[in-house]
């Protein structure tokens, strides 16, 4: 999870047996968004945001064929917190982080 996503999505998916580590618990919090990605495929992990910034560098990515391990993008206006949820935990428990190398998931599903 990006320091962009409310606490509410994190507890949310924990209490749904979904494993989740914040910037903020990782020390990354103060990280910009290309040091995000890369700490997140440091870890072998899927990044999710709400951060549009962090969205267009994972796009930009994409368009020069630089890796990433993916990234889930849900807008802070368009999705409930609980739809998030929802679909985060679909996501997690039907598939592998790989699924999403360097890939771009938007929520809702």
């Amino acid at each position: 999870m990006d320091h962009h996503v409310p606490r509410a999505i994190t507890d949310g998916l924990r209490a749904r047996g979904v494993d989740v580590i914040t910037a903020f618990e990782d020390g990354t919090s103060e990280l910009d968004d290309i040091g995000l990605l890369d700490r997140a495929a440091e870890l072998g992990r899927v990044l999710f945001t709400r951060d549009y910034d962090l969205l267009r560098e994972a796009t930009e990515r994409q368009r020069t064929g630089q890796s990433f391990h993916g990234l889930i993008y849900a807008h802070q206006l368009r999705i409930s917190i609980g739809a998030c949820i929802r679909d985060l935990e679909i996501i997690a428990k039907a598939g592998e982080p790989e699924d999403l190398m360097s890939k771009i998931q938007f929520l809702p599903l």
